[in-house]
């Protein structure tokens, strides 16, 4: 982990363009650039490779059994006891066909429509057969029960592909229809209450800096007209980590020539997490609200550290900032809007794989104040195998 200090102001714009001006298309778990000038590909519909996917299939099977062992059960206990002697076989089943269909996603995806249903039916067999016959073998290793073949198999693989065909029919609506569009829509509207809140506190700022030093202030604009540009020069609606970073940065070098002394700010960067994807303009909000009632606030002015780094396979984003000693309460005012905005925003983009949390923490030392923390968990992109 290296320690980086804010890029300085007044060099001339790099010739690449940023990583968050390429358009993209949102899709609720998978994200992948498009083609160059048009709209990238609809989503697969066998990405089942994310948490929250994962979770909502094997409820919906779960749920499936559960209502129809009920049926022959004489009372709640008696349904509650066929549904976990059920799940022996039902659960193993369903995550073995996930797993089938994540590792096989590639060639699916290529497939034909008649092809994928077939795949997909004829794994959702195989897989309940396997379940059959894994209920069948406990029941022979604890109550001696002989496995009878032939027909006992024949209902639960009829089953396993008829759920599959039900699950397949779930996730290309999920992946093709109404789901992206309205989190699509959702996204794009809580991207643009950002900006403005963005663009014109920044310009406040330089206001503020042509008042102080008219000389240093014209540089500065001039900075901080590029970096209105990159805000808005697309309607990007994700972002790498590390562009984010970038954007931080000049921003919170504007901030430390209008506060001077008052103001430590601190960069602890992992360059692998910096590969992250984000929704864009996620780690600005955070930053100005440190500023602003955190450093602002504070007529001793205080200190913020951004962090980043990989852990457990995600990366995680801390922003952390001292607050005022008289009234540490106030920190946490006028948090609520920018703090809500980024959890739903990073719902939306990663669903179940994101974790978001903020709020005060007391220090080690009961003599100084607590310190506000944003921590910002994302899962790391999966690295591409070569073809």
């Amino acid at each position: 982990m290296d320690s980086t200090e804010p890029k300085a102001f007044g060099a001339s714009p790099a010739s690449q363009p940023a990583a968050w001006e390429t358009s993209t298309q949102f899709a609720p778990t998978q994200f992948g650039p498009g083609a160059e000038g048009g709209r990238p590909p609809p989503p697969s519909p066998f990405d089942v490779c994310h948490v929250g996917v994962v979770l909502r299939v094997v409820m919906g099977v779960q749920l499936v059994v559960a209502l129809g062992v009920s049926f022959l059960a004489a009372s709640p206990l008696d349904a509650a006891s066929r549904w976990a002697q059920t799940m022996v076989a039902s659960l193993p089943a369903s995550l073995l066909w996930l797993v089938v269909a994540c590792a096989c996603r590639r060639w699916l995806t290529r497939a034909s429509e008649a092809a994928q249903w077939g795949f997909a039916a004829a794994l959702g067999a195989v897989c309940a057969g396997l379940g059959q016959w894994q209920s069948s073998w406990l029941d022979l290793a604890l109550s001696g029960q002989q496995m009878v073949w032939g027909w006992p198999q024949v209902p639960p693989m009829l089953t396993g592909a008829a759920m599959a065909c039900v699950g397949l029919a779930w996730l290309r609506h999920r992946a093709r229809s109404e789901l992206p569009a309205h989190a699509s829509a959702r996204l794009a509207e809580l991207q643009a209450r950002i900006r403005p809140h963005f663009l014109f506190n920044t310009l406040n700022t330089a206001i503020a800096l042509v008042q102080i030093d008219p000389q240093r202030a014209e540089s500065v604009l001039e900075d901080l007209a590029e970096l209105f540009r990159q805000a808005l020069a697309s309607p990007t609606m994700r972002t790498t980590l590390n562009a984010e970073i970038d954007l931080a940065q000049r921003y919170l070098s504007i901030e430390q020539l209008r506060f001077g002394e008052r103001v430590t700010v601190r960069w602890e960067l992992d360059d692998d997490a910096g590969r992250a994807e984000v929704p864009a303009l996620i780690l600005q909000p955070l930053v100005e609200n440190a500023v602003r009632h955190g450093i602002e606030a504070s007529p001793q002015g205080g200190w913020i550290v951004v962090r980043t780094k990989v852990q457990s396979g995600r990366a995680v984003l801390t922003v952390s900032n001292s607050v005022p000693a008289e009234t540490p309460t106030h920190s946490t005012a006028g948090h609520g809007i920018a703090l809500r905005n980024v959890r739903q925003r990073l719902k939306l983009m990663h669903d179940v794989e994101s974790d978001f949390e903020a709020g005060l923490q007391a220090s080690s030392d009961a003599r100084q104040p607590p310190v506000y923390v944003v921590r910002v968990a994302v899962p790391m992109p999966r690295k591409e195998s070569s073809r």
